[in-house]
């Protein structure tokens, strides 16, 4: 083990014989060892960082074991600690333990005892490692924000996300209904330098026209009918932190050419009011529409569009990406489960071979909706088919049998190429036969569907 390689120990006792002898026992071990001679002298070392483990003594003067325990808890200093103790008293030990100590050795002990504590201490810490990097490298792989997802499409996504989201660059996300818009917004703000600043959330489709703006920009005392005292309008709440307009296409062209002035000048004047307020406000704005022909329509002032289309991202509808299908029917199984008291449900394959196979035009909330109603409906612990919605069986072809294969069979190749055939078949009727639309519907090269229509006699 090399100088750079050598875990730093700090050993905390009054004794000066005791502190020597333990740093030369602990160099032949192969440790880089520093000394403190009370609690209070460790804390200043110990907050520099830097040590992996502390031996310190609990009975000491200034500062004992416990009090310093108890400081390197609130300081936040992460070092794990062994105490050490003459008196042999368990009670000391235990208390000691409760204040956040790993495990203690009483004196007088031999370099196999000390040998032994720490091998025990580093194990301990090298599997929390582990264990950490386990935890990251699924939450990477199956979630985002609260978004689960397995899709190659999804993870490129995540990967724009989290380079956007340290920035305050005005981001339009595109997608149709129930594909997350929202969480995706979140997603930029809450992985950001703005995550502890607020973030609200307005639609502009669901308040009516003549308040929109009241809501915007807010409104001075007397402004109109009803206005009996100022108000504080969603960008001044935004202060900081992070607005998302969700369904902007619905913006009324009056206040379209308001909004531009906010994002251009950063200021914003209150309804009545006759002076400006700076604002620092991040802009997330959201729609299902397509904004390039809005903007052809004379309905989207074209200057607007490219001010929110700085960066855009086109979320997939899940159609899409229908490998995150059995993710999400176990992410929401478990989500309203636990609340129904029913936690322990799962599908059966014939429910599973539905849920994948279905088109879900509402996406991913349609998706939740469905598995909420499944598990008022369903009895006992397994997800049957009877307790889907007939339009999800009767549009995956389970009316009759979308397979024509054997529904009793276990065999994962027949059901596989079941799958893959009413997938193709699926595929054709969206694009009423476009064969090169299918192939790119399935992700798959047009030579391949080609010879795939012909092994299923689909041609």
């Amino acid at each position: 083990m090399t100088f750079g390689e050598k875990k730093k120990i700090l050993v905390v006792d009054d004794e000066e014989n005791l502190r020597h002898m333990l740093q030369v026992m602990l160099k032949k071990l192969g440790y880089q060892a520093d000394a403190a001679a009370d609690g209070a002298q460790a804390l200043e070392k110990a907050a520099a960082g830097g040590y992996s483990f502390i031996l310190c003594d609990i009975r000491m003067p200034v500062m004992d074991g416990r009090a310093f325990l108890a400081n390197c808890a609130r300081t936040g200093i992460g070092a794990t600690v062994i105490m050490m103790s003459a008196y042999g008293s368990v009670d000391d030990a235990i208390d000691c333990m409760k204040l956040g100590a790993y495990d203690y050795i009483s004196k007088p002990f031999n370099s196999d005892e000390i040998s032994l504590v720490l091998k025990k201490a580093e194990e301990r810490e090298r599997l929390k490692e582990e264990n950490s990097k386990l935890r990251e490298e699924v939450g990477r792989g199956c979630s985002f924000g609260n978004i689960v997802s397995r899709s190659d499409k999804m993870a490129e996504i995540f990967q724009v996300v989290r380079k956007l989201s340290g920035h305050k660059t005005t981001v339009l996300i595109l997608g149709e209904s129930g594909t997350g818009k929202e969480l995706i917004a979140k997603a930029l703000h809450y992985n950001g330098a703005r995550k502890d600043e607020p973030f609200v959330a307005v639609n502009c489709g669901a308040i009516p026209a003549q308040l929109l703006e009241s809501e915007l920009f807010g409104h001075v005392k007397g402004a109109f009918t009803d206005a009996s005292h100022d108000k504080a309008g969603l960008f001044e709440q935004a202060h900081g932190g992070t607005l998302f307009l969700d369904e902007i296409a619905e913006l009324p062209l009056p206040l379209q050419v308001k909004l531009l002035r906010v994002l251009q000048e950063e200021e914003i004047r209150r309804v009545g009011g006759a002076t400006s307020k700076k604002v620092d406000v991040r802009v997330v704005s959201a729609t299902s529409k397509d904004l390039s022909a809005e903007v052809a329509a004379g309905r989207f002032r074209e200057d607007l569009y490219f001010r929110l289309n700085v960066f855009a991202l086109s979320l997939p509808p899940l159609r899409e990406r229908l490998e995150d299908v059995p993710l999400l029917v176990d992410h929401f199984l478990r989500k309203y489960g636990e609340r129904m008291g029913a936690p322990g449900v799962r599908p059966g394959s014939e429910a599973m071979r539905a849920l994948v196979l279905y088109s879900w035009p509402g996406n991913v909330r349609e998706l939740e909706n469905c598995i909420e109603r499944c598990l008022v409906l369903c009895e006992g612990d397994v997800l049957d088919l009877s307790s889907l919605p007939e339009t999800v069986r009767r549009c995956a072809g389970l009316g009759r049998r979308a397979t024509d294969g054997n529904q009793d069979s276990f065999s994962i190749k027949k059901g596989a190429e079941a799958m893959e055939r009413a997938l193709i078949a699926r595929a054709l009727e969206q694009t009423s036969g476009n064969r090169t639309h299918a192939a790119k519907l399935l992700e798959i090269s047009h030579r391949a569907l080609l010879y795939k229509l012909k092994e299923y006699g689909l041609g």
